[in-house]
């Protein structure tokens, strides 16, 4: 098994052959369990796909809060004897993330393939990301998205850089957390250009200024805002104003409390109801500490240091810390673990290592029993079984994130460790 798992070909080929027997898995249990392995929002995406193939618009299915092009990716859905195809599609992405891996840990972290290999099977081979993907999950793409455009990054490929950065920013509002730890990474130190402003300590505060502004910011700025608005524009043309409404605005003011792991999933469930509203809601500042974390303070202190990890430490301080965090958001920073854990203190110490995943499921299970009963069982089971286990999970995870936080502010001590293994 140890020679096998050095082979690329047999990795990726497990990779594939775990989705797919989970695809044939989940046509069994819809037809024959009243719990359908197909998720919700799958039948969503569907439903929008057809819409189009109508001449309608997607947002005539009520929920579809996603843009067009989803709809548009899956369109074949609507042929008969291709409702799986969304799945396929899905699932394929998550190889191709897992491709991507591998090929930033052997490039940028200087790994042999077969150590690199190993670390991104943590993604390929994770039935976690498998089974959320041929449920008909679309995180998948996301993966893609995101792995490309670190790769892009690191390679210095900043044109296509800005394209992915503006892409994905439009396919999934929250990859613009991104954009301030890669343009904080862009320096011209790293980048092997010398300083316009020559002595760094008697440089002038101009000087600091117009060295900021070097080319490659530039060029990422321009490529991903007209990507964006490229994107954006031509879906207003197409579907109107329910286009902006719920690819974006819907999620600024969303109450979404089921299968809502947040400690805010209670205080949404009160304020869906007429008599719960009220003018000033608290979750409606939930986002207030999130984009400090996640775009300022994380990037900020991190970026120059590791980049894979902190693109990971704001993803996670961004899921943890929204008002509406499902499983499907896990994946958001899952595909990024590969980096971050060849030279965590999670890998170096078991003991805490195992520690943080144990911790990580049980308080999933937790709340997940709570939410059964309510679901399921129709027990009122809110206060204070269902909020308590969500305090739970959220400390859990910011202990969690803490220790990623401290891992990756070691900047230069892990990067010479890197590179010892890498000649070992």
């Amino acid at each position: 098994m140890a020679l096998s798992m050095s082979s690329p070909r047999f990795v990726f080929s497990a990779a594939i052959a775990l989705r797919a027997v989970l695809l044939v898995y989940g046509l069994f249990q819809d037809a024959f369990s009243p719990l359908k392995y197909t998720d919700i929002d799958y039948f969503v995406f569907t439903d929008a796909a057809r819409f189009i193939a109508q001449g309608k618009s997607p947002y005539a299915r009520d929920t579809y809060r996603y843009t067009p092009l989803l709809a548009w990716l899956i369109y074949p859905t609507t042929w008969s004897g291709w409702f799986c195809y969304g799945k396929v599609l899905f699932a394929l992405g998550d190889v191709v993330a897992g491709y991507l891996i591998l090929l930033i840990l052997r490039s940028t972290a200087k790994m042999p393939t077969e150590r690199a290999l190993k670390f991104a099977s943590i993604w390929l081979l994770n039935p976690m990301v498998a089974q959320i993907s041929t449920r008909g999950s679309s995180e998948g793409l996301l993966g893609v998205l995101v792995t490309a455009l670190l790769w892009a990054v690191t390679q210095r490929r900043i044109e296509l850089a800005g394209f992915l950065l503006g892409f994905s920013v439009h396919f999934k509002i929250y990859p613009f957390i991104y954009a301030p730890a890669i343009v904080w990474w862009l320096d011209n130190e790293r980048l092997g250009k010398p300083s316009p402003s020559g002595d760094s300590k008697s440089a002038s505060v101009q000087s600091k200024i117009l060295a900021f502004f070097n080319k490659e910011r530039i060029i990422l700025a321009v490529y991903s805002l007209a990507t964006f608005m490229a994107c954006n524009v031509l879906m207003y043309y197409a579907y109107g104003f329910p286009f902006l409404q719920h690819t974006y605005l819907h999620h600024v003011t969303r109450i979404d409390h089921r299968h809502n792991f947040s400690p805010y999933n209670t205080l949404l469930y009160l304020n869906s109801s007429p008599q719960g509203s009220s003018s000033l809601r608290l979750e409606s500042l939930a986002f207030v500490p999130q984009l400090l974390l996640s775009t300022v303070a994380i990037p900020l202190a991190l970026a120059k240091k590791d980049l894979p990890s902190t693109l990971l430490a704001q993803t996670f301080a961004f899921v943890t810390f929204n008002k509406v965090c499902t499983s499907q958001y896990f994946l958001w920073y899952l595909v990024f673990l590969p980096f971050y854990l060849p030279e965590s203190s999670l890998l170096r110490n078991p003991t805490k290592g195992l520690a943080a995943a144990a911790l990580w499921v049980v308080g999933q299970a937790l709340w997940l029993q709570q939410g059964y009963q309510l679901e399921f069982l129709g027990n009122s089971t809110f206060v204070p079984g269902l909020w308590a286990s969500s305090i739970v999970f959220f400390l859990i995870n910011c202990w969690i994130l803490g220790t990623i936080v401290t891992d990756v502010g070691r900047g230069e001590q892990g990067r010479e460790a890197t590179e010892k293994k890498a000649l070992q």
